[in-house]
């Protein structure tokens, strides 16, 4: 018989979930490195853990990422241009870790707490989804959590209603902005400029759907992490630079703003139209499952979104 042992808190302290890194680029060469050496300088990820997709660069950027990216970090140079989902498919696919962190190229770190985040998806089990804190260079908040729209929301948001005393009050609503001060709070969805997902999430929900080309392909994913019953988060105690081009906010009839408004009517299209009030969760829901019953019974395909 072993002679008895105390039992120390050592004992219980579990390795934190392993972190790897996705960035999709696109024209984006410089960004992409300023974006990589970020990461190794704070010893966010090893190199190793660090996947760059290129998405067919016409600049040619891609072929010149092989020799300009840091030792180490892995490039992968898809064959075409399936959209900033569809390179985020590729990159998680190609790690192996328990978390992976999805980044814009114009992105970049100016510390490393990321452990918090870590710690946060090792305490909480149905954590599917964490937000950054996502700021400008000068240090002012981009806002980066929200509530699912309204078509309220949409207007005063696209708008200049949005600049009336009531519609401002909605504005600052969606953005959740009262929410920023403390710790961790729940959200509808966050930005993809920088988050981390659970890959056993990522995986069970069906992965990005590669229907949206660009935009709202993470409002999609975060409602159909609520769907399946995992949470999405904002993590304030994480901050991320970002140094933003809105091209979503061009005119409606810019190749840009085209875009936005054809990922908004695939989202709507899928989750219900969402009419004066902001769509509650279970009715979301109710119209998505609808709607991917319509779509196994026409034998249309959904793409990534096929197993969900």
């Amino acid at each position: 018989m072993q002679p008895n042992r105390m039992t120390t808190a050592t004992d219980f302290i579990q390795p934190p979930p392993s972190l790897g890194v996705v960035i999709v680029n696109y024209n984006t060469e410089e960004l992409t490195i300023q974006c990589v050496k970020s990461l190794l300088a704070h010893r966010i990820a090893a190199p190793g853990h660090i996947c760059v997709v290129d998405n067919l660069s016409p600049d040619g950027s891609g072929e010149r990422l092989k020799s300009s990216l840091p030792e180490g970090v892995g490039l992968i140079l898809s064959p075409c241009n399936g959209g900033f989902g569809a390179g985020v498919n590729i990159g998680v696919a190609a790690l192996s870790t328990d978390l992976v962190l999805v980044l814009n190229p114009d992105t970049y770190f100016l510390c490393n707490r990321v452990s918090v985040i870590q710690r946060l998806f090792a305490e909480m089990p149905n954590l599917g989804i964490a937000g950054l804190k996502l700021i400008n260079p000068d240090g002012s908040l981009q806002y980066s959590a929200r509530r699912f729209y309204s078509l309220l929301d949409i207007l005063a948001r696209r708008t200049p209603l949005g600049s009336l005393g009531p519609m401002r009050r909605l504005v600052s609503s969606h953005l959740l902005k009262r929410n920023w001060q403390g710790g961790p709070f729940q959200a509808d969805w966050v930005i993809g400029t920088g988050f981390v997902v659970r890959r056993t999430a990522f995986d069970e929900v069906g992965r990005m759907d590669e229907g949206y080309f660009l935009y709202f392909e993470e409002v999609d994913l975060c409602a159909r992490m609520w769907v399946k019953g995992w949470q999405v988060v904002a993590v304030p105690e994480v901050e991320l630079v970002h140094e933003h081009q809105r091209h979503s906010q061009a005119g409606i009839w810019s190749s840009s703003g085209q875009t936005h408004l054809r990922s908004m009517v695939r989202f709507f299209t899928k989750f219900g139209v969402p009419w004066v009030r902001r769509p509650h969760r279970s009715k979301m829901k109710a119209a998505y499952l609808k709607w991917r019953r319509q779509v196994i019974e026409q034998g249309v395909e959904a793409r990534s979104d096929a197993q969900v």
